[in-house]
């Protein structure tokens, strides 16, 4: 079951929201968290019945373990008992999403014939081990407390952000539930969750899955794309992804407020960055500071010398790579991002400065070229794609301007029709998403401002209404896959 789609919106939303409310008005407390944990498990086996095992046994262990220390049983040692739990998250994560990709790396080394498990990926594996990991940290640490297994449950399933974030802290989200103010329908919340689920679903039903068109076409044709095709096909996928992703969270963020639940922020406005570091505070914010709190400073972060901290650096997006996929070309494009950060780093200490908006340029720039990789699905795609974007194929000109650059051919270049983009609205779109990224509010910003009135009445309905118009057919979100 998607967010995007008739099911979700008008069945599985409505009914859990209203029995949850509806218990919570009777004063039955335990039934509406035990409804909602009920739902949310049901939400997530609809895709396939047999992922729920896994999430339900990763559950009770790290609930086991993290009770373990906040009962202070003697003769416990917490480092052991806490690196046994991440240890068995990281070998469930390790088994189910990276076993093929080992034995394929195992059989090409020793020229090996070991037969592949071809294991199907769980849903939302890398997410709630990253969120029950943090969990066990934060209870070693004694920054959290949990004795209930219905409340813990609630905390790793909550339908909102179960299957793709925002990965959550215990400590921010689960005091909500105990607010009294927040057992009973709040019409505000319910208002501005609205507002920001129909800007969620525009940019994912509207905005992405146009782009995912034309993203499509230029990766299944590689070999064909053209200079300006292979700029379309990559920048087309820079925004893509963001439009999917950032329309996920709004989605998540806006559904977790009709239930009185604030989640945190996950994007704010990642192209507008003027730096790699910029950046990385702007996208995927959750997923950012995980890798900071729980691998980075844990490494030794800043506090050891300038070399150490540029090999921390690089361990961490290693390891944030991987974690969005079991490839090579995921593994290089966190390669590349934690290089990036050590030359920042280099040119902070430098005091070096530029241009503001040349500094913009060249982060977009490196972000869009890196994407390539991280959409590539083998070295080779990426590698053919770069070419095709720096000249070192054809460079071809439609048909409809040879009239006018005729000229041109005297340099080499071709005049054809576009058979992998040829779509006229592609430029008037990416000049219409340019600008609204770069010089217009995100919804976050919008939601700060927001007052239930006419027209954000209106603006909220005739959202809905044409993104609802556009679900003409199944939308995976990007980050499932990961």
């Amino acid at each position: 079951m998607l967010f995007n789609s008739y099911q979700f919106i008008f069945l599985f939303l409505p009914i859990t929201f209203f029995v949850y409310f509806y218990l919570n008005s009777k004063r039955l407390i335990v039934a509406s968290k035990s409804f909602l944990v009920f739902s949310s498990l049901f939400f997530y086996s609809y895709w396939n019945p047999i992922y729920l095992p896994i999430i339900l046994s990763s559950m009770v262990f790290n609930y086991a373990v993290g009770t373990t220390f906040l009962k202070e049983i003697k003769n416990i040692n917490k480092k052991v008992l806490l690196s046994i739990g991440i240890l068995f998250n990281i070998g469930l994560l390790g088994y189910f999403k990276y076993m093929d990709f080992f034995i394929e790396n195992f059989n090409f080394i020793f020229n090996s014939e070991i037969g592949l498990l071809n294991l199907t990926l769980p849903l939302a594996i890398s997410f709630f081990t990253f969120q029950q990991i943090a969990y066990l940290v934060d209870s070693c640490r004694g920054e959290t407390k949990e004795y209930d297994f219905l409340n813990y449950s609630l905390f790793v399933t909550f339908f909102p952000q179960l299957i793709a974030g925002p990965i959550v802290h215990h400590k921010e989200m689960m005091p909500q539930f105990f607010k009294t103010k927040n057992l009973v329908k709040n019409y505000k919340n319910i208002a501005l969750g609205m507002f920001i689920f129909s800007i969620g679903l525009f940019k994912k039903v509207v905005i992405a899955d146009t782009f995912a068109i034309w993203v499509n076409a230029g990766f299944e044709n590689i070999e064909a794309l053209t200079l300006f095709e292979a700029w379309a096909t990559s920048l087309s996928y820079t925004f893509q992804l963001y439009f999917d992703f950032s329309g996920y969270t709004d989605m998540a963020i806006g559904i977790a407020l009709l239930f009185n639940i604030k989640l945190p922020i996950n994007f704010n406005s990642p192209y507008k960055a003027l730096n790699i570091q910029d950046f990385w505070r702007r996208w995927h914010i959750t997923l950012s500071r995980f890798l900071k709190d729980y691998i980075y400073i844990p490494l030794g972060g800043n506090r050891n010398g300038d070399l150490q901290t540029y090999n921390n650096l690089m361990i961490t997006f290693l390891i944030g790579g991987i974690w969005h996929g079991a490839g090579w070309t995921f593994l290089f494009w966190g390669f590349l991002h934690g290089f990036a950060l050590v030359i920042h780093r280099i040119w902070q200490k430098l005091n070096f400065k530029m241009n503001i908006f040349l500094a913009w340029f060249i982060t977009f720039n490196f972000i869009n070229i890196t994407w390539v990789f991280f959409r590539a699905k083998e070295f080779e795609d990426a590698i053919n794609i770069l070419k095709a974007m720096f000249g070192f194929s054809t460079i071809t000109i439609h048909l409809y301007l040879e009239n006018r650059l005729s000229f041109l051919k005297e340099y080499g270049i071709e005049f054809e029709a576009w058979y992998v983009i040829e779509k006229s609205k592609f430029f008037v779109l990416i000049l219409s998403i340019s600008f609204i990224i770069i010089f217009l509010k995100n919804s976050i910003d919008l939601s700060k401002n927001f007052k239930p009135n006419f027209i954000y009445k209106l603006f909220v309905l005739s959202t809905l209404f044409y993104a609802l118009m556009s679900l003409t057919q199944f939308s995976d979100f990007l980050y499932f896959n990961f």
